[in-house]
């Protein structure tokens, strides 16, 4: 995969996962929420919005409201484990809380599953989550 697939599937999977994060806390959740979430611009967010459609990882009802699709919903939910796993074990290693996060959401596009469930393993252990 090039450098540019990869960004683009990163950012990709950064959607998915904002949507999911917007869709616990709000009743409904719109374009503009993920652009205010995300601090992106509106045509940004709205070229994001018909990839997810096209790739059918997220449906638009009449209305605007994004809703993930099954498959979508699976990518976000991986993509938000990682990041939530990632976070508190940083932080358990005393990274600054705001830093563990944004290292988390690099880390989080670029780990094997296998590397993944190997450290996931062994960072539950750690925190006394096994």
């Amino acid at each position: 995969m090039s450098y540019i697939q990869h960004k683009s599937e990163e950012s990709l999977e950064d959607y998915l996962e904002t949507i999911l994060i917007l869709s616990r806390r709000l009743s409904d959740v719109r374009s503009i929420d993920v652009a205010t979430e995300l601090d992106f611009s509106k045509p940004s967010v709205s070229v994001a919005v018909k990839n997810l459609k096209n790739r059918e990882y997220i449906t638009v009802s009449e209305n605007g409201y994004l809703h993930l699709t099954e498959e979508g919903r699976k990518i976000a939910e991986s993509v938000y484990e990682r990041h939530t796993l990632l976070t508190d074990w940083l932080v358990h290693l005393g990274v600054d809380p705001k830093v563990a996060a944004s290292d988390a959401c690099k880390m989080e596009h670029d780990i094997t599953p296998e590397s993944y469930e190997a450290m996931k393993k062994c960072i539950l252990t750690i925190l006394g989550r096994d």
